[in-house]
């Protein structure tokens, strides 16, 4: 990766994951620069990250960053963008954004306009550097630009290039959220273990290891997934049991109903985070 300096507004969690993820790779830590508005959070910044730049200061960072990500919460990208905005247009960094909502055009105003601007959505496993993120850019970012970004996210897992920002939406439903769905399955199937009888640490246990490996072999595999299914599920068998009973209880169009639910959720908020900034 390019050695250009780094900003990060906001020191929270993803921030922590995608910095951690960066000096692993050796990116230099003199090249990182965090603002963090609480002063405790900040001490924990310094203590845990040797070199990096922290600062209380949003300004102060963005002028040492040529990329700058943007990682608070969507009600107060608005306003945090808007005092930004005389840095942004005397630098003109990179501006990438991880707050879920809120879309390019909406930031790029907020900002001054004129800007490169790439939004991402990451996840939860980011934490653990087994994140997935989707990511989409403006026409004012270079391919350059581009490539930067998404080296910067892959340092927290892979990246996926998405083509409109609507699909964002969709990469929202189906990985920002996603996490949660596999924590409900996992937590279905030690409930119903203890329930047959199992002990609860060992049906939970068997739980997470039979979705570690699943997801295991799925990602080592070029089989779709209905012929990984196949290979389990023998005609009369156990797996045949289970699989008919969900398919007759209309899992997928369950599954399928839940996901639209997230997605139009996540369109509703990118709207109300358009109005608020408005005022």
């Amino acid at each position: 990766m390019q050695q250009d300096s780094i900003a990060f507004v906001g020191g929270g969690n993803m921030t922590r994951a995608i910095v951690g993820g960066l000096l692993e790779g050796g990116h230099p830590a003199e090249r990182i620069s965090i603002a963090e508005p609480s002063a405790s959070q900040r001490e924990i910044l310094d203590s845990a990250f040797p070199g990096v730049f922290v600062t209380a200061g949003n300004d102060e960072a963005v002028s040492r960053g040529a990329s700058v990500i943007l990682a608070v919460k969507p009600q107060v990208i608005a306003s945090v963008c808007r005092e930004l905005a005389v840095a942004v247009r005397n630098s003109r960094p990179l501006i990438i954004s991880i707050a879920a909502g809120p879309r390019i055009a909406d930031i790029d105003n907020w900002l001054g306009g004129g800007n490169a601007v790439v939004r991402v959505m990451p996840n939860q496993p980011a934490l653990l550097r087994k994140g997935i993120s989707g990511i989409y850019a403006n026409r004012a970012t270079t391919p350059e630009q581009l490539v930067t970004a998404k080296e910067i996210m892959s340092a927290v897992g892979a990246v996926v290039t998405v083509h409109s920002e609507q699909d964002i939406d969709a990469v929202t439903a189906i990985s920002g959220s996603g996490p949660a769905y596999f924590f409900l399955l996992i937590d279905m199937l030690a409930e119903t273990g203890a329930n047959l009888g199992l002990n609860a640490d060992a049906a939970r246990q068997l739980a997470i290891e039979t979705a570690c490996g699943a997801a295991t072999l799925a990602q080592s595999s070029d089989c779709t997934m209905n012929e990984l299914i196949a290979r389990v599920r023998s005609p009369g068998g156990t797996t045949a049991a289970a699989l008919d009973s969900l398919e007759a209880s209309g899992i997928r169009d369950i599954f399928a109903r839940a996901l639209t639910a997230a997605r139009d959720r996540a369109i509703v908020l990118a709207d109300n985070a358009h109005t608020s900034g408005q005022d």
